[in-house]
């Protein structure tokens, strides 16, 4: 008979990687190591921060009325800033719909990412010229995308020069929810057959939705990768001197044409999964404050007070700089100028057919006929 038992996926604690333990102490991996200075750990911490503040008036925000939907990040700091630092200037970022710090870092305005949960527009930044691409909002396409441009990038000889600026590689990100969606698993057989230059990234925060990782993997789900071929690695995702140091020896090997890393990153989503979701309904209180006491800005923080990187005036600054923040991002919200349909006529063909000219024409029609009726 099969055992049906769910298996624990925090089993293999022993293959985490953690150079900062909860307690703002520094711990040696025999692997990897962080080999930047503190000025770089507290621009993180400052990331890390205003992130968690813009997300927190998104919500709010969200709540008043003004937004639809948003997408928390709360408890997942460490790993999108962590991850994000390791972007270099010829990389390509492909997110979900949830990597609102790497957003910040690749200098998306935050009041634009609200544009697409407000309904006022699809996407309001540059894509191409950012080098961070659209939310996905199709759970688990942005994986086949990520490998389909990494094949693009690999064939236009962005990958293995002998000139290391030369070349460049992609990460992609999801949750853990993602890898049980059929578009995850063949990407990764795509990218192994073809050793694409691609990093998978998984922000694994133990819910999909209300499913916990334990009902969608019998195994740790970096585990899974070796099966398609492609070498994996465990980062706590609180973390934030681990997961840099292990994505940028990823973003490394992808560089130099040594193919794909997944790399789980095993964290914790404090807050609902979106604004539509109670996970007061599938999950106890005590896991939550269990994972509250492995906060990563307070990990971060503690560390960084204990080696006088900072102090209470520079925290002072900083809690007044995210006040500011939140102030614009209150009032840019409402700025956001409310769309007008009969405009994305214009922007469906270079010369729009026949048929879709009448339709646009008996829209205005109709949509007129409510002004004589106020009149």
């Amino acid at each position: 008979m099969m055992d049906t038992t769910p298996h624990d996926n925090a089993s293999d604690d022993a293959e985490l990687v953690q150079l900062l333990d909860p307690d703002g102490q520094r711990v040696e991996h025999p692997r990897f190591a962080w080999t930047h200075d503190d000025a770089t750990l507290v621009e993180h911490l400052r990331t890390m921060t205003l992130a968690r503040r813009f997300d927190a008036e998104a919500t709010a925000l969200q709540r008043k009325g003004e937004l639809g939907l948003w997408v928390p990040l709360l408890g997942q700091e460490a790993a999108q800033v962590g991850s994000g630092a390791a972007v270099g200037p010829r990389d390509e970022v492909i997110p979900s719909y949830r990597e609102h710090a790497v957003a910040m870092m690749m200098g998306v305005d935050p009041v634009a990412m609200l544009g697409t949960f407000r309904g006022s527009t699809m996407v309001d930044w540059d894509s191409r010229a950012l080098r961070f691409h659209l939310y996905s909002f199709v759970i688990g396409t942005q994986a086949l995308h990520a490998v389909g441009y990494a094949m693009g990038m690999q064939r236009d000889g962005l990958v293995g020069n002998e000139d290391p600026d030369a070349n460049g590689a992609l990460i992609v990100y999801f949750g853990d929810g993602a890898t049980s969606q059929g578009d995850v698993n063949e990407a990764l057989v795509f990218a192994a057959s073809y050793q694409t230059p691609t990093v998978f990234f998984v922000q694994n925060n133990q819910w999909a939705i209300s499913e916990p990782i334990e009902l969608q993997s019998r195994i740790p789900l970096y585990r899974r990768a070796s099966g398609f071929g492609i070498p994996a690695v465990r980062v706590d995702g609180n973390d934030v001197l681990a997961v840099q140091a292990v994505t940028e020896w990823a973003l490394d090997r992808a560089r130099r044409g040594e193919g794909p890393t997944f790399i789980e990153a095993f964290t914790y989503r404090l807050g609902a999964h979106t604004t539509s979701d109670d996970p007061t309904k599938y999950r106890h209180r005590d896991e939550e404050d269990a994972w509250r006491a492995k906060d990563p800005l307070l990990r971060l923080q503690m560390y960084l007070l204990a080696r006088d990187a900072i102090d209470e005036a520079w925290l002072a600054e900083l809690e007044a700089e995210a006040d500011a923040l939140g102030v614009r991002i209150r009032e840019g919200c409402l700025a956001l100028a409310n769309p007008k349909l009969e405009d994305y006529w214009a922007l469906t063909y270079a010369q729009l057919p026949d048929a879709l000219v009448a339709q646009r024409d008996a829209y205005l029609a109709y949509e007129a006929s409510f002004e004589e009726v106020e009149r």
